[in-house]
């Protein structure tokens, strides 16, 4: 079963709920977070003060998990988080390990 990596890019209002509910599920058995910055020409999605800065706050979320586990995290994220602008990639792993 190919592994993939998932990035959920989110609002930083969203963080506390989306942190809680990924520890929450049994099919992730972890992820980091990060603090971010968007950039781009998506201005209605940003406010004015976002907009004179030219940068968005975001937080960033990625996990590696088998591919069918992050499509069923992805649908689960949609029904519990509809609406709130969450953004995200899939992308294929070609190799996970830990350098001892």
């Amino acid at each position: 079963m190919p592994n993939t990596l998932l990035y959920l890019i989110i609002p930083p209002e969203t963080e506390d709920a989306v942190t809680e509910w990924l520890l929450e599920r049994e099919d992730v058995p972890g992820f980091t977070s990060a603090a971010v910055s968007g950039h781009g020409s998506s201005a209605r999605s940003m406010t004015l003060a976002e907009q004179v800065a030219g940068r968005s706050r975001r937080v960033m979320f990625f996990m590696h998990l088998p591919e069918p586990v992050a499509r069923t995290l992805i649908a689960a994220l949609g029904e519990g988080f509809k609406g709130s602008g969450i953004h995200y990639w899939l992308v294929p792993v070609l190799e996970i390990g830990r350098l001892r």
